[in-house]
Order: structure tokens, then sequence, then C-alpha cells
């Protein structure tokens, strides 16, 4: 069995929860298949990269960053022996606004156990490789240029230096404010962090542990707004206020059960369960059959994992007015996990809001 933190067998659609964790930066590298959290991508496949129109943000058109990527490799399919999916979205926090997810995109890559990039044998468990690439600014085998903001493809160099690469001319404005402007020329490259990124985590899982539902305060509150605005309703006799206790009660209901289902693990950032259903947090915008597109290949797209809301608390985006924000963002891939030729696939992404109220109660644990 290969080292990595989220590996399944996705034969059943048991529920894994994804915690955050501070880790040794060579852990978070491609050769080490990992699942993480911010910083720059661990490119799974070294070639072939999504295009930058395509990493774009479809709302404002500016580069997306890299939010977060699960390595979730299929038992006893060869062509998914290694597998990861990479989520991309918009640092514009007014983008967020739109109900829909076009600041956000999903990317499937997969390997064969047999191919150009990594051994056949798992890699060591306890020990670093002997050299590592600090700036990562090349890809190793395919020699992929890379920018040095982001880790996405970067073919444009600075005019001057020409030994630092960007994806474009706003990652490079950016870079050269932050700190190129003084070590330009000079030899000297900031490896450290740039403001652009989020902050790296890895992403370790645990099953979860099922718990007895035997109810609580919440659900006789349920019952009694129900009972409290059906009486209304017989006593004005207005159809518009009847519909309204059902909608109010029936967004009370699945928001009680979202917050029952996370308490026993409160700070888990992430749910995976291929073949399962998602843990809404509202009872409205949730994706009919027909509002999940199949893949490009035919086959129908099924739920993979989810992104909490509580991952918000450690990405450093709270902001007044406009912010970085979500209820729940699932994302669906296709069922079979068809071969594109080593190509990043692009897969769905639905967010779904929760109101100011709601999020005040769930974002801190």
């Amino acid at each position: 069995m290969w080292n990595c933190p989220l590996i399944h067998t996705m034969s059943s659609p048991e529920v894994v929860l994804g915690f955050l964790e501070d880790a040794e930066s060579w852990r978070l590298r491609s050769p080490q298949f990992p699942s993480k959290v911010g910083g720059k991508p661990a490119w799974l496949c070294l070639r072939d990269l999504p295009s930058l129109s395509g990493l774009e943000c479809e709302t404002c058109r500016l580069p997306m960053a890299f939010l977060l990527q699960v390595y979730a490799p299929i038992s006893g399919q060869d062509r998914s022996f290694h597998r990861t999916l990479f989520v991309f979205c918009c640092k514009t926090p007014e983008c967020y606004a739109h109900s829909d997810s076009c600041c956000m995109k999903v990317f499937r890559s997969q390997l064969p156990r047999m191919n150009d990039f990594y051994s056949y044998e798992p890699p060591a468990e306890d020990e670093p490789p002997g050299h590592l690439d600090a700036d990562q600014s090349v890809l190793p085998t395919s020699g992929v240029k890379l920018c040095w903001v982001c880790g996405c493809p970067g073919s444009k160099a600075c005019s001057r230096c020409h030994t630092v690469t960007y994806c474009g001319k706003h990652h490079q404005t950016l870079h050269w404010k932050n700190t190129h402007k003084k070590e330009c020329s000079s030899g000297h490259k900031d490896t450290s962090a740039c403001s652009f990124l989020f902050p790296e985590f890895e992403l370790l899982t645990e099953p979860e542990v099922e718990e007895e539902d035997k109810g609580d305060e919440g659900d006789e509150a349920i019952t009694q707004t129900s009972a409290d605005f059906s009486s209304l309703a017989e006593t004005l006799a207005e159809t518009d206020l009847e519909e309204m206790a059902m909608h109010e009660t029936e967004e009370h209901k699945v928001f009680q059960h979202f917050k029952r289902k996370i308490a026993p693990e409160p700070h888990q950032v992430l749910r995976y369960s291929r073949g399962g259903s998602p843990l809404w947090v509202s009872s409205q915008h949730i994706p009919s059959d027909t509002d999940i597109p199949a893949c490009t290949c035919g086959a129908k797209r099924t739920f993979e994992f989810q992104v909490m809301p509580q991952l918000l608390n450690s990405l450093c985006v709270d902001s007044k007015g406009a912010s970085i924000d979500w209820g729940t963002l699932a994302i669906y891939t296709c069922s079979v996990s068809c071969s594109h030729d080593d190509q990043y696939c692009l897969e769905f992404i639905w967010k779904q809001d929760f109101s100011s109220d709601q999020q005040s109660q769930i974002k801190q644990p």
C-alpha cells in the first residue's frame, strides 16, 4: 500500500473526514502523493497541466488560487492507481456573491502504477528525498516551467533577470511589488510563501464514527415551530403563510441535521464519500440530477467529496464587506474515472451558500 494520507477502496460510500495538520514541506511534494490544503499545487501528472485560461475565474477573469488537493486512487483500476483531485478558487471576494460556482474549478489527474514520472515502488515513509528543488519553479522529468507566485504553468519570464517565470502579467506585477523589485538581477530568490497563496497544511483523514441519532432539543423546536406556523396560518387563513411555515421548518431541519452530524468532529474541513451523498447546509439550492452534467466521456458524474465551511477559518480570508465564502462545496466526478491520456480533466463543483445567521453559528466550532 502506498504511503499516503488519503487512499481508499471505492467500493462503499462510507464517509471519511479530513483534518488539517502542519507538515514538513517535503511531505507535500508530488513524489509523496499528498492530500493538502493551500500553498502551491503538487501536480500529479507532470505534463499537460490545465491551461491558463482554464485556471481563470469565469467571473473576473483573474488567475485562481490553489485551494486543496485530494489523493484518491481507485483500488483495482490500473489507470487510476494514482489519482488526485485539484480544487482552485478565485481570490476576488466579490465573485462569491453569486450563487453559482463560476469562481471555482476542480480538475482530475490520474496515472497507472507504471508511468513516466514516479517509481513503481512506494516512496519512503519518513525519509525525505536527497534533493529538493526549493523554489519548485520547474517540474522534474517534463521540464514544464511554473509561475513563481501560484505554481501553475508559467512560461513568461521576467524581462530583466530572465530567471523567474510567471503565468501572466497579473502575477508578475504582484511579485514585483512584493519582493522581486529588490532581488531582480541580484541572483537571490525569495522562497517564502507569496501572499497570494493560502496557508499550507497537510490533509489527514479518519473514518467518520456513526453515532446513534437520539434527537435533541432542536427536534422539539422544529416540531414547535411547525405547530406555531400552522396555527397562525389557520387563524389568518393565508396560504402564503402556510407555505412559509413549511419552508422555514424544512430549512431549520436541514441545518439542525448538518450541525448534529459535524458536532462529534467540529474541526473537519472535508467529507469524502465517493458514490455517497453530500451533507447539505440548507434546503435551498440543492442540485437535481439534471443539474450535474455528465462527463465528456458520456458517463454520469457522481458525488465524491465536499469542502466544509470550517476550512475558511484556516484560510485567513475574513474581511469586512465582501469575503471569500461558501456553505459547502460539493465535488462531482466521472463515475468510471475515464482516461484522457494523462491530461487534467475538468470535473464539476457545486457551491451551496447559507444565510448570515447560519454562517455565524457554524464557521466557529
